[in-house]
């Protein structure tokens, strides 16, 4: 699976960008913009081919899975803890039938031994960042846990085989794409190359 997370700052033609991408095949978008509220993730939303809204999975402000149909909702770190790890309250006013349910992880010990049961996880930082200067990548082998694992982190066309050989299930792009010159372009070849890795891995 490929997961494509949004920059966190809105970008130029983003939301024309981002129709391109999901014409191409992307089926996994994480909406991911901290500084916006409730209204602008709303307008963000509305901006969006609903046809796409299925492949849509949100970060912040979880009950907009209420208003919107769509993909699932995401749980950082510190709000899994917050929020999951005391219980199922969460839940209570979500409507969560058919829907996809992640989370946020930094250390390949912790998503080992969390008992909850999520649809899929990412880990980060695989490889040094892109998109985050500073954040040193740290190579973790999932190979031996069995869940389904998206890497994060200096994900691009050049480290894909390597992402596959420690173990992961799929990979997390962000600054590979949208810190790119072409954001659809840089989608359409780590798709690709991703897809043949994957199959020359099996």
């Amino acid at each position: 699976m490929i997961v494509v997370i949004a920059p966190e700052d809105d970008i130029k033609n983003e939301i024309s960008i981002l129709h391109q991408i999901f014409e191409e095949g992307l089926e996994y978008y994480h909406l991911r913009k901290p500084s916006k509220n409730y209204e602008e993730h709303t307008n963000y939303l509305n901006q969006i081919d609903k046809k796409y809204h299925n492949r849509i999975i949100v970060h912040y402000f979880h009950e907009l899975i209420n208003d919107f149909n769509l993909r699932g909702i995401h749980f950082q770190e510190q709000k899994r803890q917050d929020a999951l790890e005391n219980g199922r309250e969460y839940f209570l006013n979500l409507n969560m039938k058919g829907k996809t349910m992640s989370s946020s992880f930094h250390e390949p010990e912790v998503l080992e031994a969390c008992d909850i049961e999520f649809d899929y996880h990412l880990l980060s930082p695989i490889f040094s960042s892109i998109s985050k200067k500073g954040y040193e990548g740290r190579g973790f082998d999932v190979s031996t846990i069995d869940k389904t694992i998206v890497g994060m982190g200096g994900i691009n066309e050049d480290t894909i085989e390597a992402t596959l050989k420690l173990g992961f299930k799929g990979i997390g792009v962000l600054g590979g794409i949208w810190n790119t010159e072409k954001p659809v372009e840089s989608f359409k070849n780590i798709k690709s190359y991703y897809e043949e890795r994957r199959l020359y891995n099996l």
